[in-house]
């Protein structure tokens, strides 16, 4: 009779070094997206989330135009609509919640967007997420609230809505932007364009509408609205983009997590002080964040023709039936 046990499952294996350097690109998008906190409530004008929007997408996304001199043809012009709609035209939602709300709460929200992908992963991608993926997510959730959520937070409601609203929005654009990817001789940077141009498109008749233009701009707005349109703006949506690309879905959507971490580290350099539960907070958040780049540890053992180590040990009882 034949024995087999299987193993003990292994540790999660490490992404190549090619991956390892995707995930890095990438992950300059979210962490440049952590100063918006800081750039928005010092340097700013007031009361002009529109405008803000606008001036953090259009001029970028009319940069990239001149640029690259590629349109989308075809279905990409709607494609490229619903995906300016969703990853820039929600961007003025983002301001709104960092002016309502501490930038610790508006992070907060932004930190469920994992769980947020992992749902649409399901209905668009047939992309089930594994409870691997899953834990790291609701840990990087509970990591980032330890940190910023306090009985101090002040919870405006219009902040939250708007706060999971652009959330939702990114979400519903990074599943979209997995499941289209980009036409073929289309690179990263023109499809940020297209989708740059449409949100603020789409931003410039609201803001006209609505808001105007601020009645002073001084030199820090001036140099806020630069940071937000070029780092903030083009270059971090290229690399969003690219990264999406390139790598799984369920490792790219954590990457958002470096939004409020970056904003925390912020914080403290500005001298805001981390007691300990904030501190246990953001080591979780981190490890939550590195710990959805691994592939998860699985069941390994001897392969036979029929299968795994466990499809063995089910044969050689059949056998050992038979023999008695």
């Amino acid at each position: 009779m034949r024995s087999s046990i299987p193993r003990s499952p292994g540790p999660p294996r490490v992404p190549s070094a090619r991956r390892a350097a995707a995930v890095a690109l990438t992950a300059l998008a979210p962490a440049s997206w952590g100063t918006t906190y800081v750039v928005t409530t010092r340097l700013l004008p007031p009361g002009h989330p529109l405008f803000a929007g606008l001036m953090r997408a259009l001029p970028a996304g009319l940069l990239a135009l001149a640029i690259t001199r590629v349109l989308p043809r075809g279905q990409w012009w709607w494609k490229a609509a619903v995906l300016g709609v969703l990853n820039i035209g929600g961007m003025p939602l983002l301001f709104v919640a960092a002016e309502r709300l501490p930038g610790g709460v508006a992070a907060t929200l932004g930190a469920a967007q994992p769980l947020l992908v992992a749902g649409l992963a399901v209905a668009l991608l047939g992309d089930r997420p594994t409870a691997w993926r899953l834990a790291w997510g609701v840990l990087g959730v509970l990591g980032v609230g330890l940190v910023v959520l306090g009985p101090r937070a002040r919870l405006d409601p219009v902040g939250v809505l708007a706060g999971l609203g652009h959330t939702a929005a990114m979400a519903g654009g990074v599943v979209l932007t997995k499941r289209w990817g980009r036409p073929a001789g289309v690179g990263p940077l023109a499809l940020a364009g297209w989708q740059l141009t449409v949100g603020g498109l789409l931003l410039l008749p609201l803001t006209l509408a609505f808001e105007g233009v601020p009645p002073h701009i001084g030199a820090g707005a001036v140099g806020g609205y630069l940071w937000l349109g070029s780092m903030g703006g083009l270059i971090a949506y290229t690399l969003w983009f690219r990264g999406i690309g390139k790598l799984p879905v369920g490792a790219t959507a954590p990457l958002v997590l470096l939004s409020p971490l970056v904003a925390t580290v912020i914080g403290t350099a500005s001298g805001e002080a981390l007691n300990a539960l904030q501190t246990s907070g953001f080591l979780l958040a981190l490890a939550a964040l590195l710990g959805a780049q691994l592939d998860p540890p699985r069941l390994s053992g001897r392969r036979t023709r029929g299968g795994t180590a466990a499809d063995t040990i089910r044969k050689d009882l059949i056998e050992e039936g038979r023999m008695r």
